[in-house]
């Protein structure tokens, strides 16, 4: 028996609009606000649709085919889907053609894309912290020497967004050398200047002291992976790393700290922050990106604006 995947194709036809506009996500199985549905989602990477299976659906055919049948009268080139409950999370083009250079499109700026790994490289849930950034950077301008840490780096979008925004010092961290290079390569596609930027791989934790004398940073982001084996576990680890953080920022400074674990709700989460270091002090929780409704905000991406004071 097929799935019934009405109100998933109501929700996609919403948002379809010719021409692509920025890369979103169309429907949002996850957030456990569709009954039947907690394991599909869909994102829009104009001229590619991507859709993603978690477990197994009847009738996944069938819905890649509805699909095309509404996103090529928008011009869409192509439909794939990515069965994430398959070892190595394959991907297949099901309908339409291949689109050979996928990109996450943000205003002005492209984000090259990789369909065959599990993780394509930019992340669409975190939307409102990258205009955080953009907009604590502008409201920097003109300021000497303004420098930006970028923990758990991946690609490295806030840093491109924070350079796009304004000519700021930003150091990039990753502990894997192959998305830090694709980091660099979205700088330069989008004619970036590298000046006074750097991209280091290290692990945050382990090798902080290899990168905290090149602060001290007045804007941070610290956006870990909720787990990361044998390197780093936000149940175990992130209290630490927020512990030795104060000794590379200015003595005022701003921060993005971010965490994906459902297990972890806001309050435990502010507790953790607030126990690290008594110069921390949560401003906000930033508004989550509405295209990722959650049945319970507790379990969605926590995205907190922490301001950093050094108590004299």
């Amino acid at each position: 028996m097929s799935t019934d995947w009405q109100r998933l194709l109501e929700q996609v036809e919403s948002k379809l609009v010719s021409g692509g506009g920025d890369s979103r996500r169309l429907f949002h199985g996850r957030g456990r606000c569709f009954e039947g549905l907690e394991q599909v989602c869909i994102d829009s990477f104009f001229p590619a649709l991507l859709v993603t299976f978690f477990e197994e659906y009847a009738g996944e055919g069938e819905l890649c085919e509805q699909l095309w049948q509404m996103a090529e009268s928008h011009g869409y080139q192509g439909v794939a889907a990515q069965r994430r409950y398959q070892p190595g999370a394959p991907l297949q083009w099901q309908c339409g053609e291949p689109v050979t250079a996928p990109v996450a499109l943000r205003d002005t700026l492209k984000f090259p894309l990789t369909f065959d790994r599990q993780n394509v490289g930019f992340f669409l849930d975190i939307e409102p912290g990258r205009a955080w950034i953009e907009e604590q950077v502008r409201s920097r301008a003109g300021r000497p020497s303004v420098k930006m840490l970028n923990l758990f780096a991946f690609t490295c979008a806030f840093s491109t967004v924070a350079r796009a925004a304004g000519d700021i010092e930003i150091v990039n961290v990753d502990v894997n050398r192959g998305v830090l290079n694709r980091g660099r390569e979205n700088h330069e596609v989008n004619g970036l200047s590298l000046r006074g930027i750097q991209f280091l791989q290290f692990d945050a934790l382990r090798q902080f002291k290899r990168f905290d004398r090149r602060g001290p940073f007045e804007l941070a982001v610290v956006d870990p992976p909720t787990r990361q084996k044998g390197r780093f576990d936000v149940s175990h680890n992130y209290e630490k790393l927020l512990q030795q953080l104060p000794a590379c920022l200015a003595d005022e400074a701003d921060l993005l700290m971010v965490i994906n674990s459902p297990r972890h709700n806001e309050a435990h989460f502010r507790e953790l922050i607030l126990g690290a270091d008594s110069g921390y002090e949560v401003v906000a929780r930033l508004a989550q990106n509405p295209d990722f409704p959650d049945r319970d905000p507790d379990a969605a991406l926590k995205m907190l604006h922490v301001q950093y004071r050094r108590q004299k």
